[in-house]
């Protein structure tokens, strides 16, 4: 049986593998693990609760929560009896909230914690069919929803529920997080997600029956299909406790694979670099030789012999290190969400952690292209092969359409701006910029840039920042970079957050005394240093596009503070007004 919705994938694995684990989370320090048979239960209730609330097909509620088995719980429930499941991330602001919840009219409301209580709750008042909220864990005054659950169900209705759910029909709304205006609710249907699971399938081997970590928000479609793709292949999720334990469960759960975003690699390797510094003697030496040896390493061609004794010798005493850190058993780490260093995915792979970038947009549910785990089938810089089924063609602009069976009915309540993206001929306009790489007889999509982050130079030059961005995050020094500019400036500059890790190394072994990091990237050696290594990357660039001028800035931007999207993308607007006045000194001074 092929599944032609996604509560049919439960189905499936119920009816053929019933005990086997499928759910973990830890509750007190202890993993707690439900089977296939387990989790079909808990949907079955979740069900028979929404239908005694009244929730016909069609209706929607609202799911705000960290992953954790009640999540898929009341998924799964929901999708069973046709009801719309408008996943939502609990950091977003409060008018975001009132604005999904009035235009999605969400009924009730399942949440985890009382910070999301406190910004839900209010709207009880001001919205018509909102009635109702339930929480995961014990809050005062909330109905908890594992005493709400109905301890008998029925089936009978269910099942009726069940078969007049269509391919076709909206399983999820999930609000994209812009940078500007309103969130826009992409709709998407069974028929949508599952054409991009099964494509997935095709090309990437998740290992059927092994284990895997989860920590990516499942209110993202990145993580949610994934999910879906996990549960294809029978594989054993669990739940990381938080960000912080990540590295702890790592080692306990050992998993086949994840999902992460290039941030969070980049950490990793911040750290390991960091451990790298506080060495001495010949362990610090052996160390950076390990890391030269990593660094020449090149995807997918021939090694020569000599090559390949350093690599041996390299993983036997370095890198062996980070898969134990891993766990131990990681075959693969899917990333997206953003570009990822080249310089990261040459070394991670040299040290036998393949990583595999893909790209797509919730609209796509969401992956369009990715690499391969056969390093014929990969190329460092592009995101990688179209997919099964999927057609990919350039506008006259360069950018990127999309045609397939994964691409969403289109945005809730907004016709006009489904118009604007989907054309007559059913492709779906990126937004992105992007061309064709050819390497060992296969074609691989590079993006370029954002169509609307393009900008003009006063000088009528095009300038792409995300181009320039992921190019200098290749030094060691550059945590994070944002590249500014416009129609009345003459030239590019940057907003810069320096790698602080690898930054306090350098500035000790330079004598450099400091005692915050403020004190750090406002002393002018560091300054200095950065200025090298632009000028060091700047080469790859036309003197137009060139980093001219650059601040400093001590403090990371961070989703908490508003200045990055949930996916870790900069809200440009957001940063351009907060920095306002470092930017327009840059431009009367500044750093050069």
């Amino acid at each position: 049986m092929e599944a032609t919705r996604l509560f049919d994938l439960l189905e499936i694995q119920n009816k053929n593998v019933p005990n086997d684990p499928f759910l973990s989370s830890k509750i007190n320090g202890k993993w707690v693990t439900y089977t296939f048979k387990e989790v079909q239960q808990y949907a079955n209730r979740a069900s028979q609760l929404l239908l005694e609330l009244g929730l016909n097909k069609g209706d929607a509620i609202a799911l705000i929560s960290a992953n954790r088995p009640e999540w898929n719980f009341i998924d799964f429930g929901a999708m069973q009896i046709g009801v719309t499941v408008v996943p939502m991330y609990p950091t977003i602001a409060e008018r975001d909230y009132e604005y999904i919840f009035n235009d999605a009219s969400i009924c009730y409301a399942f949440i985890d914690n009382d910070t999301v209580y406190n910004k839900v709750n209010p709207l009880l008042q001001k919205i018509s069919s909102f009635k109702g909220i339930y929480s995961f864990d014990k809050l005062n005054d909330v109905s908890l929803f594992s005493t709400s659950l109905p301890a008998t169900v029925q089936l009978s209705e269910i099942e009726t529920k069940k078969k007049a759910t269509t391919e076709n029909d909206i399983a999820t709304i999930i609000y994209t997080s812009g940078t500007t205006g309103n969130p826009k609710g992409v709709m998407l249907t069974h028929k949508n997600i599952l054409s991009d699971i099964y494509a997935v399938k095709k090309v990437i081997n998740f290992g059927d029956g092994e284990k895997a970590l989860s920590f990516l928000p499942l209110c993202h479609s990145f993580e949610r299909m994934v999910f879906y793709a996990y549960l294809a292949f029978r594989i054993h999720i669990h739940y990381a406790e938080n960000l912080e334990k990540i590295g702890e469960n790592l080692l306990e759960v050992k998993p086949y694979c994840f999902t992460t975003v290039p941030r969070m690699l980049e950490k990793v390797y911040d750290k390991i670099i960091a451990k790298g510094n506080a060495l001495t003697g010949y362990k610090k030496q052996l160390f950076f030789w390990a890391m030269e040896v990593g660094a020449k390493y090149e995807i997918g061609k021939p090694k020569n012999p000599f090559y390949l004794l350093q690599l041996a010798i390299a993983r036997k005493l370095v890198f062996t290190k980070w898969q134990e850190a891993l766990g131990g058993n990681v075959q693969f780490i899917i990333t997206g969400a953003a570009a990822m260093q080249p310089r990261l995915i040459t070394l991670f792979t040299a040290a036998g952690i393949d990583i595999i970038e893909g790209y797509g947009l919730t609209e796509t549910s969401p992956v369009l292209a990715c690499n391969r785990v056969n390093e014929k089938e990969r190329c460092i810089g592009t995101v990688g092969i179209p997919l099964p089924g999927i057609e990919i063609k350039f506008a006259e602009d360069g950018e990127i359409l999309a045609k397939g069976d994964n691409v969403m009915k289109g945005y809730y309540n907004q016709p006009e701006l489904t118009a604007e993206v989907i054309d007559k001929d059913g492709w779906f306009h990126t937004g992105d910029i992007g061309e064709w790489k050819i390497q060992n007889g296969h074609k691989f999509l590079k993006i370029t840039d954002r169509k609307k982050e393009l900008f003009k130079t006063a000088g009528g030059k095009y300038v792409a920042p995300q181009v320039l961005e992921n190019k200098m995050k290749e030094s060691p020094y550059i945590e994070q970079i944002m590249v500014v500019g416009g129609d009345d400036k003459k030239f590019v500059s940057a907003l810069i957050v320096p790698a602080i890790p690898q930054l306090e190394g350098w500035a000790i072994a330079q004598n450099i005394k400091f005692k915050t990091n403020a004190a750090l990237t406002s002393n002018k050696e560091v300054i200095a240093l950065i200025h090298q290594e632009i000028k060091k990357y700047n080469v790859n660039f036309g003197h137009w596009e060139q980093i001219k001028k650059f601040v400093l800035l001590s403090n990371e931007s961070t989703v908490e503070s508003g200045e990055l999207t949930p996916t870790m993308k900069p809200k440009r607007k957001i940063v351009n007004e907060r920095y306002k006045t470092e930017i327009e000194n840059m431009y009367n001074g500044g750093h050069e």
